[in-house]
């Protein structure tokens, strides 16, 4: 049946949550692009004059795409080549979804990101559709074919896996932006003992490359050896300036409720540097420099009012 511009219009506004749902279900904005375009196209083949409830009906068949993709997504990742990390959304992209509370902007964050990829894509579609769009039990049941019973079991081990390996502070943007300045204080410095002091002792260190721009596939492990590397990475060198097509513009902002380095050359997002912050200091910096999962991050960096850059990397 022929859409109505009504039922278009129905779908729009709802395209929005339909979007954040689906990237924090699988960590990609082009792939949670696809899977509401597709749940588009199930809405227009529907026969929608007998959907009684049109925001569950999509969020239903959205979460089975996300489901059928996070399964097939698992097999993928085996054969990615190095570290996998999610696309990073800058501040202010829709698609981050609702922060009114800390468990909505947590449920976005890097580090909760890294605990999602460790649950079962049930257990995941259930903490997210719960945690971070306080859907009742009742109605998620409906979504994901379980009881309601199921549903309020699986959340609870999902809420305990993610609060396990949870130790994340949440700050304010004033916060963000001093530990920014200490950190690449620190980085650039040409010592190591600057950023020895802001790392916790079991710090780590990620970069996604996607085998497209050069990255460690293995972690860097330590505050010693994290902060070798990062002193190594803000070295200056022509090699360097080659391989991203000039020397970056770096920037202070905020990328999925973390602190983040971001580093520009001609307008283009070359690299997202996200820092986890605990109340021990900086654990976790996860760097990612695949180009594909920059595009999104390149658009609203054009869109954006970002200021003047802090200083020219490299």
């Amino acid at each position: 049946m022929a859409l109505t511009m009504n039922d278009v219009d129905r779908f729009e506004a709802s395209r929005p949550r339909l979007e954040a749902i689906a990237y924090r279900l699988l960590g990609s904005a082009s792939e949670a692009e696809d899977a509401v375009q597709e749940t588009f196209l199930r809405w227009q083949a529907a026969d929608v004059d007998h959907i009684e409830v049109p925001e569950a009906w999509l969020t239903k068949v959205l979460s089975n795409l996300c489901l059928n993709q996070l399964t097939s997504a698992r097999a993928r990742r085996e054969t990615y080549v190095g570290q996998w990390l999610p696309e990073p959304l800058l501040t202010g992209d829709p698609m981050l979804g609702p922060a009114d509370t800390a468990e909505q902007r947590e449920s976005v964050s890097y580090a909760v990101f890294a605990l999602l990829e460790r649950l079962s894509p049930n257990e995941r579609a259930v903490y997210v559709l719960r945690e971070a769009f306080d859907y009742p039990h009742r109605e998620i049941a409906e979504i994901l074919d379980i009881t309601e019973a199921a549903s309020q079991q699986v959340f609870h081990r999902a809420r305990k896996h993610v609060a396990d390996g949870k130790a994340r502070a949440e700050i304010d943007e004033a916060a963000a932006r001093r530990i920014i300045d200490e950190f690449l204080a620190a980085a650039t410095s040409g010592q190591t003992e600057p950023l020895v002091r802001l790392l916790t002792q079991d710090a780590i260190s990620i970069g996604d490359g996607g085998g497209k721009v050069p990255a460690r596939a293995k972690a860097f492990e330590g505050a010693l050896e994290v902060a070798k590397f990062m002193r190594g990475l803000f070295k200056p060198s022509k090699a360097k300036r080659a391989l991203v097509g000039g020397s970056p513009e770096v920037y202070a902002m905020t990328a999925n409720g973390d602190p983040a380095i971001v580093a520009v050359v001609d307008g283009r997002v070359v690299g997202v540097m996200c820092l986890e912050v605990t109340a021990e200091g900086i654990a976790a910096i996860r760097n990612q420099v695949n180009p594909d999962k920059l595009e999104r991050a390149t658009q609203r960096w054009a869109a954006a009012d970002h200021g003047e850059p802090l200083f020219n990397a490299f």
